[in-house]
């Protein structure tokens, strides 16, 4: 279920903990051929997304804080469903742990 989107722009939220705000790409609608897909082959979501936001970091048992493995602007591998869903007009975003991040992509 979506969260109710009472902010005027997704900069405001802010992720706490080991927390990420996430978008996740848009799979394409139609190849380049120009051949339109099916909404059957485009509904499930890509696994890749792009970090919009970080929090500061969870906290281990002595009380240190533990740096985020990933920062805004990074393209990461996610896992197939999960996370908490943001909307905010036609867009949407997820919450998602660091460590439910699968792989960081470099290029």
């Amino acid at each position: 279920m979506a969260a109710r989107a009472t902010f005027q722009s997704i900069k405001s939220v802010v992720p706490l903990l080991d927390r990420i705000l996430v978008q996740r790409f848009k799979p394409e609608t139609k190849t380049t051929s120009g051949i339109l897909l099916p909404t059957s082959v485009t509904k499930n979501p890509l696994p890749e997304a792009t970090v919009i936001a970080v929090g500061p970091g969870a906290r281990d048992k002595d009380g240190k804080l533990l740096p985020m493995g990933v920062q805004a602007g990074d393209r990461v591998l996610l896992p197939g469903w999960g996370g908490n869903s943001i909307k905010l007009g036609d867009e949407e975003y997820f919450l998602f742990k660091d460590s439910e991040v699968l792989a960081k992509i470099k290029e």
